[in-house]
């Protein structure tokens, strides 16, 4: 019996694509709020300096596209493999203990970014009834980014075990 790995593969590659179109869409909310904190920060600047009247919000908001963008961020980190990680001892090993570790590190990877969303929900629910001083919006959106970044820490990751499995490089994919 043959088994027909084009249907597999022609699977696999729509699910790179979809990750790839998160990770491309999560580097441009990032960078337009990278931009807005910039531009925020000139008034604030502005603001202090020039009119003698500094705005208040301004710490908020700052405060707030942080935790977006330090978030939705990091989950760009784990598509594109360029987290934090301790690599010595897996580059010292043989190569059948890295692939090993290589295992290890996706499948925590996965354990931690169910660990963030499902947390990450909890605490939406419990800060949403509280109000952010001076923007008046709801507590619940400086959590939302550490369950949108965890779910996409899962997704990530599994698309990097998936590679792991069929013996394919994901660098080749990015």
């Amino acid at each position: 019996m043959t088994t027909d790995n084009s249907s597999n593969s022609g699977s696999l590659s729509a699910y790179d694509r979809l990750l790839n179109l998160i990770s491309d869409i999560n580097i441009a909310v990032c960078s337009v709020m990278l931009v807005t904190l910039t531009v925020i920060f000139g008034w604030l600047v502005f603001g202090r300096y020039v009119l003698n009247a500094t705005p208040t919000w301004v710490e908020q908001v700052s405060l707030l596209l942080i935790v977006y963008i330090g978030f939705l961020g990091a989950s760009v980190g784990i598509h594109k493999k360029t987290h934090l990680g301790v690599s010595m001892f897996r580059e010292l090993s043989p190569r059948p203990v890295q692939r090993v570790f290589e295992f290890l590190s996706y499948i925590i990877m996965t354990a931690f970014g169910l660990t963030m969303a499902f947390y990450g929900y909890k605490l939406t629910l419990f800060r949403w009834p509280n109000e952010i001083p001076l923007i008046h919006v709801t507590d619940g959106l400086r959590a939302i980014p550490i369950m949108i970044s965890g779910v996409f820490i899962v997704l990530f990751s599994i698309g990097h075990l998936i590679h792991f499995f069929n013996g394919t490089d994901t660098e080749e994919t990015l």
